[in-house]
């Protein structure tokens, strides 16, 4: 019978261990691997992220479907992506046509539109002036010819610039500096106006110059109630003027008078004031008049 019997090894203890404590030791080391096991498999299951309240909570986020319909078809594009393709040209067309078929548009426009510098409104002539100057033929023509050929910019640069000029004025323009800048540059352009030999064909640009010489007139006139002339004589505008007519030919008269009678006193207070200055640095201011045959 013990030959069937399944040999045991003795287990001895240390030499130096209790056997009672060792014991012990065995159990409570079991204990410890068992508590450990079963506390690994109940984090395992607390820490899984289906089981974390905070996400069962949480909308899952699906993808867009709006290109996986099933309906999708053809459609225009939406106004604001419309107006992305448009250029400045085709915008400015598209927005004439509608104020011309509703004119309260028209009229809300205007109203809600800021107004146009002098810088925005020199650059819209300087593109009237450059179409001009590429209409013109090379070489020598006749002035039939060149007429022809440089009338329709011409006419439209004219009438672009009777159509700024009164937005610069008096008393739509309230301040004097930006309605002399934009004669300074309007009177310019006319200068850059071709002269023909034929008087028929010049009357565009005399025109030009009889208009724009009111409008100086009109502004020196207002800024000279305001400044008594000052600001015309100190920002040197009246030496502007006299160039500017100088250069036309002497075709703004009106201009020229106007200019005169708001800055002359001013002229004439300098030169008395020259005038006694002379006198002084010569030693003949307030040397004593000789009375007799002395």
């Amino acid at each position: 019978m013990n030959v069937l019997l399944s040999p045991q090894f003795p287990v001895f203890p240390h030499q130096h261990e209790n056997p009672h404590l060792s014991q012990r030791n065995i159990s409570s080391l079991q204990n410890m691997s068992t508590r450990k096991r079963k506390a690994d498999e109940d984090g395992d299951e607390n820490m899984s992220p289906m089981s974390s309240p905070a996400v069962s909570s949480r909308p899952l986020i699906r993808p867009s479907k709006k290109f996986r319909s099933n309906d999708l078809i053809g459609r225009p594009l939406p106004l604001p992506r419309l107006l992305e393709t448009l250029d400045t040209n085709q915008l400015r067309t598209v927005l004439e046509r509608i104020c011309e078929r509703h004119p309260d548009i028209g009229q809300e426009v205007v109203s809600q539109a800021p107004r146009p510098t002098v810088g925005a409104a020199m650059d819209v002539l300087q593109s009237y002036q450059d179409r001009l100057n590429a209409a013109a033929p090379y070489g020598n023509s006749s002035a039939e010819y060149t007429y022809d050929r440089v009338k329709a910019p011409l006419v439209a640069l004219i009438d672009a610039l009777s159509d700024f000029t009164p937005q610069f004025l008096p008393p739509i323009e309230t301040q004097p500096t930006k309605s002399l800048e934009f004669l300074d540059g309007a009177t310019r352009f006319i200068h850059n106006l071709p002269n023909w030999q034929p008087q028929a064909y010049r009357h565009h640009k005399e025109n030009a110059y009889e208009d724009l010489s009111k409008a100086w007139a009109l502004v020196i006139n207002e800024a000279a109630k305001r400044g008594g002339g000052f600001n015309l004589h100190t920002d040197g505008w009246d030496q502007k003027l006299a160039r500017h007519n100088e250069q036309s030919g002497g075709r703004l008269g009106t201009a020229i008078t106007a200019m005169s009678n708001s800055v002359g006193w001013i002229s004439n207070e300098n030169a008395e004031q020259n005038s006694i200055l002379n006198q002084i640095v010569s030693g003949a201011y307030g040397a004593p008049v000789r009375v007799g045959p002395w």
